[in-house]
């Protein structure tokens, strides 16, 4: 995909505030250039494993990759921040991978339990040349690490998997769910010491929402 097309998807993710008229962050000419091999590897790895049910490239950027971004920017609005960041259901990358791009000096592993689409991470990260990244192939809850920020996105069984993200999190972190806006009341039910933000409604979706939330654990 061209660099100026992908930028102009990506714009309405980038924005500072939900006006049109808003300052934008601007990614790089290798953020973009990254996203664009990105892309091309994943089109051509879900021809033979089922990475994702979207298939058009600008439909993919938007969903995928400028779900991801907004993300980013929410969490970490210094790009240049120091973190250890923990993504549970990683599946084709998202959102851990754009946040790397996003914040290089994190340091990021992905928890994914399938073999194929870990192995397709470690492409990936191979191919974008991305540093601390690490592939953890298996479930959540084996998983012995702890970060400063984990996040969930599109998983399965999200009640069940709230409890794991959440006891992953160190103490003071931050929790990051992207969700549908109907989860949004099952997140805040949650019987933990969450104190969760005002939900942040996504660019282009009238259902999809980014839930950040502190954790404070008491135990």
């Amino acid at each position: 995909m061209e660099l100026a097309r992908l930028a102009a998807l990506l714009e309405p993710f980038l924005r500072r505030s939900a006006d049109a008229g808003s300052a934008v962050d601007e990614l790089s000419q290798g953020q973009l250039s990254s996203i664009s091999i990105y892309i091309d590897v994943l089109l051509r790895w879900n021809a033979k494993i089922n990475l994702t049910a979207i298939r058009y490239p600008e439909e993919i950027v938007s969903r995928h990759f400028g779900e991801s971004l907004f993300a980013a920017r929410h969490i970490f609005p210094q790009a240049s921040v120091k973190a250890n960041v923990i993504d549970i259901g990683s599946g084709a990358g998202f959102p851990g991978l754009p946040i790397k791009l996003w914040a290089p000096n994190i340091k990021l592993t992905l928890i994914e339990s399938n073999n194929k689409k870990a192995t397709f991470l470690r492409e990936v990260i191979r191919l974008l040349a991305l540093g601390n990244v690490e592939v953890f192939t298996g479930r959540a809850e084996v998983f012995s690490g702890a970060g400063d920020v984990v996040t969930l996105r599109a998983v399965e069984r999200f009640d069940s998997a709230l409890p794991i993200a959440v006891n992953l999190v160190k103490p003071g972190g931050t929790i990051s769910l992207l969700i549908g806006e109907d989860q949004i009341a099952s997140a805040k039910a949650f019987n933990h010491s969450v104190g969760w933000r005002t939900p942040l409604s996504l660019p282009n979706s009238q259902k999809r929402t980014l839930l950040l939330g502190t954790v404070n654990h008491l135990n």
